[in-house]
């Protein structure tokens, strides 16, 4: 049996900005992807902790160090730049496997930079 299982989430980020014209996504710094073990193109839910509102789409490789936080397309009338969000994404998984998964967890300062351990 297989069920779906918190894999990765990247914890209260900061959106830097919202582009309306945009096809869709949200565009993502990539030392967050990283710190979150998420890839360009992964499929994310997204909480905003301002409005509660919550949405799905994919993720878009933003510039490394930029701290970018970015929603696109229709998903920019979900928040406003400085909202917090909480981007979560989810696996698949044998049931005795995600026993023992640990989720990947990161946790971006106030510039969306990782805080490292």
């Amino acid at each position: 049996m297989l069920i779906q299982v918190l894999k990765s989430k990247i914890h209260r980020a900061k959106v830097t900005q919202t582009e309306l014209d945009y096809v869709g996504s949200i565009t993502v710094d990539e030392d967050l992807m990283d710190a979150a073990n998420m890839i360009e193109g992964e499929k994310v839910l997204i909480v905003n902790n301002n409005n509660g509102e919550r949405l799905e789409t994919y993720v878009i490789r933003g510039e490394r160090g930029s701290g970018m936080i970015c929603l696109n397309g229709a998903a920019a009338r979900k928040a406003a730049k400085g909202d917090i969000i909480i981007i979560i994404s989810f696996a698949l998984m044998e049931f005795e496997e995600a026993k023992k998964f640990v989720p990947y967890l990161a946790f971006p300062d106030k510039n969306n930079k990782p805080i490292l351990d």
